[in-house]
């Protein structure tokens, strides 16, 4: 599985907020993919965390002022600059920003931000009114038209009490920026990759659906999974309580027709389709408008067959020639690689993903799954028990080898 994080050195800017405890979360994460995290404090982020909390989760040293005026004199910030792929300011507050976007050097890490060529990253903390201010809003104007690239702040409580925009930006989404900015050029680049993911929900009334035990969790570590690759992603997805993987373009959608209409509309131009949804294969004729009450006997719920997608992607495929590569997936608790070679004829697909979803440790609600891949002139291909991510990584590294 391609991680781009992996083997990159990111430069850390830490500055003065009662956020920068949150920087060293983000170092930690960053260390445990793989990266290595040069982190620079300034003389005020050091009244909010130290040095060994940073230098314990990197396992390198962490940078102060001394070390600007210690013994390597003026060249410690051309060395930490130096093959830097990455310098990501976390927080940002409003005195640095000014000094980026004037080009002020008068700390360790203003001056290895001039010295950096690499691509930044800021993420701006601070209290009420402050980032809102017309001199902030220009400095980072002034900054964006230079390329760095923004995450945050977010609006809500802050420190001071007061509520306004100005909270740091949850580091969940500031990591997502980062390995989306690092997966850029990946071998995956310039193709258009669409993923369906979770269950469907086919209304009965107001209140009642039917579905399946789908949780997304597959299709979402495909979704990221591309995205590592360097693919332009559109993620079509029913709620789920999973994060969003960034740098997606998202399509939510609830019931089969809807979730038909949006493959068909966003393959159309696509390089490859993976339907990894557990799309409903029957729906109510007729929704009731209003609650079915409890009272009296059971109501009986005539079905009808929801529309086949995939099929529906075949026929478009014939006259569009697009997606060039659809893979599916089948979800079996019997037969499982006669029913998965059966679809995987009719759907005229390049291959199948099945899982048999009796298996306690696998397909639905865990985090794992044990499937085999199926194309058309291949022998199955038995995959071990792996992480849902590990077997997104699997199922994207043969989409790299097609496209």
């Amino acid at each position: 599985m391609n991680n781009p994080v992996q083997g990159k050195k990111i430069v850390l800017g830490v500055t003065g907020s009662i956020a920068a405890y949150k920087a060293a979360e983000i170092a930690s994460r960053l260390t445990q993919w793989g990266a290595q995290v040069d982190v620079v404090l300034t003389e005020s982020a050091q009244k909010f965390v130290t040095p060994l909390t940073f230098s314990s989760v990197t396992g390198r040293p962490a940078y102060t002022e001394a070390d600007l005026w210690g013994g390597q004199a003026h060249v410690t910030h051309i060395g930490i600059a130096r093959g830097a792929d990455l310098l990501v300011i976390v927080p940002a507050s409003a005195n640095t920003l000014a000094k980026l976007a004037n080009g002020i050097g008068d700390n360790l890490l203003s001056v290895t931000h001039l010295a950096a060529s690499c691509p930044l990253i800021i993420a701006p903390a601070m209290d009420a009114g402050m980032y809102s201010h017309p001199a902030t809003q220009a400095n980072v104007e002034t900054l964006q038209q230079r390329g760095a690239l923004f995450v945050g702040p977010a609006a809500g409580h802050l420190a001071s009490g007061l509520v306004g925009v100005g909270r740091l930006a949850d580091p969940q989404e500031i990591l997502g920026l980062i390995r989306f900015t690092l997966s850029r050029g990946g071998p995956l680049q310039g193709k258009k990759v669409v993923i369906t993911a979770g269950g469907t929900r086919e209304p009965i009334d107001p209140v009642r659906v039917i579905t399946n035990r789908s949780s997304g969790r597959q299709g979402y570590a495909v979704a990221q999974a591309a995205l590592d690759a360097g693919a332009q992603v559109t993620l079509i997805t029913t709620p789920t309580q999973l994060p969003l993987p960034y740098g997606a373009e998202v399509l939510s959608v609830e019931t089969a027709a809807q979730m038909g209409d949006a493959v068909l509309s966003a393959s159309a131009q696509a390089d490859a389709l993976i339907m990894s949804a557990a799309v409903a294969d029957f729906q109510p004729v007729q929704a009731a408008p209003q609650k079915i009450k409890k009272s009296g006997a059971p109501p009986a719920i005539e079905l009808r067959p929801t529309t086949d997608i995939l099929s529906a992607v075949a026929a478009q495929r014939q006259t569009l020639q697009r997606p060039r590569v659809v893979i599916g997936f089948a979800a079996e608790s019997q037969n499982l690689l006669e029913n998965a070679r059966a679809k995987l004829q009719a759907k005229r697909l390049e291959m199948i993903v099945a899982n048999d979803i009796s298996a306690a440790d696998a397909g639905f609600e865990v985090n794992t799954n044990r499937v085999v891949f199926l194309t058309p002139t291949a022998e199955p291909e038995s995959l071990p028990l792996l992480s849902k991510s590990e077997v997104a990584g699997r199922i994207v590294q043969r989409l790299v080898e097609w496209l």
